[in-house]
């Protein structure tokens, strides 16, 4: 169908017009969006169904990806590039009068997840298939997205995201794949054959329905399955066991939306114990549905339950799914009748853990209360896992009560997520070398003493295929123009383009190609804020989801800073910097929001005031998606990757940013650790504290905010500006809390105390802009060195020295 221009023009010419009833010329891109999706994915299908049969024949091992959230962007563009048409399909289009630019835009992004968490899971499924490996996805079908994001007055507002108003082309509905997940009740135990048997009693069931989406590799053959669960009732005429019998209508529909509200949005507030337990629900929803299914899909070999973790690798991306241990624990014990010591062996050669961050918020703990009264037979299970392994401690570490109070899963009316993953894990990575170093030597130091073999580095990657070619089309025809194709797949060989760094003709070529992207980018800034922006301006970018040690409020800091010196000197000689920013903040997270309030209030006041000439301007850009950030990384010039060091576990936008040729200001954490190691100095631009040396100051003390601010006129000066009725201060309140937190709550991230650092930073960027060739030099070497940090290559680590599996040849 797709494999020249003429085929597809006739075949697309004729399965519109049949599909529409109407006549071509009167067809709407949205028309040609749905049908050219269906043609897709039934093309794909067939590959599909062959691929699944592989794997079903129960010959190949095949890893279950349980992830909260898949943020996968739009699926049109990346599916036509995996199967080798892009281009094809796109002139087929333009001589039929359609732009395929325009077609994707009717493409909302797959609202299923929020920032590098979510993106990383879409990155591995692609690099799985495009791989050949039997690797699949398991996550919620969120009826709204995170949120969408409008700006209004400067102030962050939250919308609905519904991004299934149009219906999701790419999804099939399996409800012949349907399971029963179970909550509340409780558990009845007596003995049958001289056994223990449990008995769930009283439940409450709710029904999950698949929707699964193929993911097409880049072979074009393997197509792998993101299988997404969706919640709903079961019918009125149906009765659940004991809670619902004899209900009427009234209570009827109560239940029926307690059971919609679980896959009706990601991430619910949970600062209130109503949103507690419904993230509570979320999980183990997510973590049932999918251990029943890949259990009834293994049945099916017909091969020994006991041969099933030479089958199966499950593994959990962070704690959101680490109910998957006890849940397959229920199953082998309560369904399969296996005795416990069998059971648990079984589990932990099957299970594996990600861990994504250090920061304690993310380390989840729920309340013991909680769990037991929602999940009684799985709260029995996690307290058997709790006292065997405190059993166990106590056995290791006599009278060291302390150490078993750390480690225990259960402690202080808590079960705690991580504790849980990293007992029944046989492998726990972390995602970047410094991340793991931090786990292994500080953050799970206990746990790695005990399991010195269980802990490994995983450093994160993502797909090529998307960032580079599809987001990028531009600058991937003159790599391949200049080193072949090898590089599409085998991406580390990206390393030849070193060989032209310092060859003029090909600098003005990459020069050239990012002109355009700027020029590009620029038009749409205009379009939604109606400012003229510069494309020769430096495109200094930080975009990521916006928290306090992601530090956006250093940033800001530093604009007003820069602010300050051009009133005082208008002549000030400085290359033009435009600002862009594309942040979300959690609702609930005050703080976050008004950075955001602030980033917006000195826009307002920078881009208006004639002082300024142009040398600065500031964007932020709201509703920051995928598909925004596909616009906005091949232009930027300046990638600001400015967490606080040692709180950022990897980072992705930072391998994003320096594979389209962007130049990195960062902090020595996460991957930009790594980055360096490749680059080295005259390559990126480092600064402030190291990450010992901010775990130094949270371990002893000795650092005082207010001395800093005491002690440096400049930063004196813009946070005076945050409190004092003035162009940023319109309201004594509205930055308050922005100020307190640096001063009066001696600045967590050390905001001031990287400000010297970073501002002279910033004036070697403007030092180096300035010499173009020495600049694109420097891209290109950042260019040549990201072939590393695609996913394939940390897929096939995971593949290799985690899950035991091996490429399926079809």
């Amino acid at each position: 169908m797709f494999n020249d221009k003429e085929t597809f023009k006739q075949v697309f010419r004729e399965t519109l017009i049949g599909k529409l009833g109407k006549p071509l010329e009167e067809a709407a891109n949205a028309d040609v969006y749905n049908i050219l999706g269906h043609m897709i994915r039934e093309n794909a299908g067939r590959s599909w169904a062959e691929t699944n049969r592989k794997y079903k024949s129960g010959q190949e091992k095949q890893v279950y990806y349980f992830s909260m959230e898949f943020l996968i962007g739009r699926l049109l563009g990346n599916n036509l590039l995996n199967m080798g048409v892009l281009e094809v399909v796109r002139d087929g289009l333009e001589e039929l009068g359609f732009r395929l630019e325009e077609i994707e835009e009717m493409e909302a992004d797959a609202g299923l997840g929020n920032g590098g968490l979510g993106r990383l899971a879409a990155c591995f499924m692609d690099s799985l298939a495009s791989l050949k490996y039997a690797g699949h996805g398991t996550g919620i079908r969120y009826k709204y997205g995170l949120f969408e994001q409008k700006i209004v007055d400067g102030y962050q507002v939250e919308l609905p995201d519904y991004w299934l108003q149009n219906d999701n082309v790419w999804e099939v509905r399996r409800e012949d794949k349907q399971v029963e997940v179970r909550f509340w009740g409780h558990v009845e135990t007596r003995f049958e054959n001289g056994e223990l048997a449990f008995e769930h009693k009283d439940y409450e069931t709710v029904r999950a329905v698949p929707y699964d989406i193929p993911i097409i590799g880049a072979d074009r053959k393997h197509v792998n399955t993101l299988r997404n669960w969706s919640a709903e009732s079961v019918t009125l005429a149906s009765r659940i066991s004991g809670s619902m019998a004899g209900t009427d209508y009234h209570k009827f529909l109560e239940y029926k939306r307690s059971v919609e509200s679980i896959s009706e949005f990601l991430y619910p507030d949970d600062s209130q114990y109503e949103g507690k337990l419904l993230r509570l629900k979320q999980q183990y929803f997510l973590c049932s549905a999918g251990v029943q299914s890949i259990l009834r899909t293994f049945a099916k070999t017909g091969l020994p339950i006991e041969t099933l973790p030479d089958k199966v690798a499950l593994h959990i991306n962070d704690t959101h799914p680490t109910l998957v241990i006890p849940e397959l624990m229920r199953i082998l014990l309560d369904v399969y009748g296996l005795g416990w010591e069998k059971a648990w062996n079984m589990a932990t050669r099957m299970v594996s853990y990600t861990n994504h961050t250090i920061l304690s918020e993310a380390l989840e703990k729920w309340p013991m209360g909680m769990v037991k009264e929602l999940l009684p037979r799985i709260f029995l299970i996690i307290e058997e896992i709790n006292a065997r392994f405190c059993g166990e401690l106590m056995h290791k570490y006599p009278g060291d009560q302390n150490r078993i109070n750390q480690m225990a899963v259960i402690h202080d009316d808590q079960v705690r997520m991580a504790n849980l993953a990293i007992v029944a894990s046989h492998s726990v990575n972390g995602v970047a070398a410094l991340h793991t170093d931090i786990l292994q030597k500080r953050e799970m130091r206990l746990f790695n003493e005990m399991y010195p073999h269980r802990f490994n580095n995983k450093t994160n990657g993502i797909t090529h295929r998307r960032w580079l070619q599809h987001a990028n089309p531009e600058l991937a025809g003159l790599i391949s123009e200049s080193i072949g194709t090898r590089w599409i797949h085998h991406p580390q060989e990206m390393i030849g383009l070193i060989k032209y760094c310092e060859d003029a003709s090909f600098q003005e070529q990459v020069a050239a190609i990012k002109r355009r992207n700027k020029e590009r980018l620029a038009a749409y800034i205009t379009s939604r804020h109606g400012v003229q922006v510069d494309p020769d301006s430096i495109f200094d970018v930080q975009v990521k989801r916006l928290h306090a040690y992601k530090r956006q409020l250093l940033n800001i800091l530093h604009i007003m800073h820069l602010y300050n010196q051009i009133k005082d000197n208008p002549s000030m000689d400085m290359v033009p910097r435009t600002f862009i920013f594309g942040a979300k903040a959690a609702p609930s997270y005050h703080l976050a929001k008004r950075i955001i309030k602030l980033i917006n209030t000195v826009a307002e006041v920078v881009n208006k005031d004639p002082d300024i000439k142009g040398k600065i301007r500031i964007f932020f850009l709201e509703n920051y998606s995928v598909s925004l950030a596909e616009k906005i990384i091949p232009a930027a010039d300046v990638s600001e990757q400015i967490s606080t060091a040692s709180k950022e576990a990897s980072g992705t936008g930072n391998m994003k940013f320096m594979m389209n040729g962007a130049l990195t200001i960062g902090t020595m954490d996460g991957a930009n650790v790594e980055m360096h190691e490749m680059v080295g100095d005259s390559n990126m631009f480092l600064f402030g504290l190291r990450a010992e040396q901010v775990m130094d100051y949270y371990q002893y003390g000795g650092y005082h905010s207010r001395d800093i601010y005491q002690g440096d006129g400049r930063i004196k000066e813009v946070l005076d500006q945050l409190i004092t009725p003035g162009p940023i201060c319109c309201n004594a309140q509205e930055f308050d809390t922005i100020y307190q937190s640096l001063i009066d709550h001696n600045d967590e991230f050390f905001v001031l105390k990287d400000f010297a650092s970073y501002v002279e930073t910033h004036v070697k960027i403007d030092l180096a802009y300035r010499n173009q060739r020495e600049w694109q030099k420097k891209s290109i070497i950042n260019i040549g060195h990201s072939g590393k940090f695609s996913s394939d290559n940390t897929i096939a680590r995971y593949a290799s020295e985690i899950w035991n599996i091996r490429p399926v040849q079809l």
